[in-house]
């Protein structure tokens, strides 16, 4: 037998990143400009750093609160209420080591090997494979892609809601579509959640990426206390924290044991001095928050505009999010064309085909970086749009 034969079949099942296969195949060339994964291109601001580093230098180096220190859960219920206008209370707050461990323990709390999960399409893959690895079936809805624009069926949801269903997993706004749900649109998938007994999974991380004004509508707007909703979220993208892994759940406080033992028996906790950093980033990271919103605005109308004009890109500016997803006439292949592309103009793109069903015909760039970097990018694939 050899060592990989030995191999348990789910973890050899693990799909590798359509993403990551891209970026390790042209990572640290020259000329590189980066679109491809979700992050920009500034560092963690200083304030924030600084705090951790002088936890981290005043020996905060313990084992913690399995939930969170106190202090971050408490400047997480004066962000809610300062964003969201919703009062909670510090019993509502898990801190995890990221929101994709966030994804996961929400997975785990609510779902059990055989049971399914529904999730809308095309989508960041890492919840279906977070599903898979932990024995969730997940079930693709594709959202609807007309004139450029990402829809929701309600009635299509629906029907693929089955006996083994448990969760909707509902990420908006959307990465990589920039769909944004209404308001009507989440009262609708909250019916449903409530007619078949479900909980909804909802990824609100880019709530603040919303340039129809304000914030985007979120399912705490229409929620009652009794409503089965695990919220996941992750300090990366408002305060430009990708590296360091910290994320929370906002989770109903009757749940406070069972996501307490899920955090002891995965992490155990994240680290006090980097809960230090992340404090510092709710309490005083407003304006960093709202000048990156800005920037990623004014660089989505810059990019998406000089695609738009090929007339060989189908897309229209995304409601949210960070992500231009975009069909270029005569892709078949997204995957190979992203390798071309990044051959051909040293322009890092993610393939749709990373994103499930969909996806497959789309390539995403992630525009939250220097305006001049944008600039550059867009009229290299425009150039290379134009000579296909």
């Amino acid at each position: 037998m050899t060592i990989m034969s030995s191999l348990s079949p789910r973890s050899l099942s693990a799909p590798e990143s359509g993403i990551v296969e891209v970026v390790n195949y042209a990572r640290g060339r020259e000329g590189l400009i980066p679109l491809w994964v979700g992050e920009g291109d500034l560092p963690t601001p200083d304030f924030i750093s600084r705090a951790a580093a002088d936890a981290l230098m005043a020996g905060e180096t313990f084992y913690t609160w399995q939930r969170g220190i106190p202090l971050l859960r408490e400047a997480l219920v004066r962000y809610y209420e300062r964003r969201f206008q919703k009062t909670l209370s510090q019993e509502n707050f898990y801190v995890t080591g990221s929101g994709m461990q966030a994804i996961k323990l929400a997975i785990e709390a609510t779902a059990s090997p055989g049971d399914e999960m529904v999730l809308l399409t095309p989508a960041w893959p890492n919840f279906a494979a977070a599903a898979d690895l932990s024995g969730v079936r997940p079930v693709s809805v594709p959202l609807r892609f007309q004139h450029g624009k990402w829809q929701l069926e309600l009635d299509r949801l629906e029907a693929a809601i089955g006996k083994k269903t448990r969760a909707l997993f509902i990420n908006t706004p959307s990465n990589p579509t920039g769909w944004t749900a209404s308001r009507e649109d989440l009262e609708g998938i909250l019916a449903l959640a409530r007619k078949h007994g479900l909980w909804i999974i909802a990824d609100e991380i880019y709530a603040l990426y919303y340039y129809l004004g304000g914030r985007a509508p979120s399912f705490l707007d229409i929620a009652a206390k009794e409503d089965r909703i695990l919220f996941v979220n992750s300090f990366s993208k408002n305060w430009a924290m990708t590296g360091w892994r910290v994320g929370w759940i906002v989770a109903p406080p009757a749940m406070g044991q069972v996501l307490e033992n899920l955090i002891q028996y995965s992490t155990s906790g994240v680290a006090q001095f980097m809960q230090r950093g992340a404090v510092l980033a709710l309490e005083g990271g407003d304006g960093f928050v709202d000048e990156n919103v800005a920037r990623a605005s004014a660089n989505r109308d810059l990019f998406c505009d000089a695609l738009i004009a090929t007339n060989r890109v189908e897309t229209l500016k995304p409601d949210g999010a960070l992500y231009a997803f975009m069909k270029i006439d005569g892709v078949t292949d997204s995957r190979r064309a992203a390798i071309e592309i990044v051959d051909q103009t040293g322009v890092g793109l993610a393939p749709g085909t990373a994103f499930g069903k969909g996806g497959e015909l789309f390539m995403r760039a992630c525009f939250l970086r220097d305006p001049a970097q944008i600039a550059e990018a867009a009229e290299r694939l425009r150039a290379h749009i134009l000579a296909r």
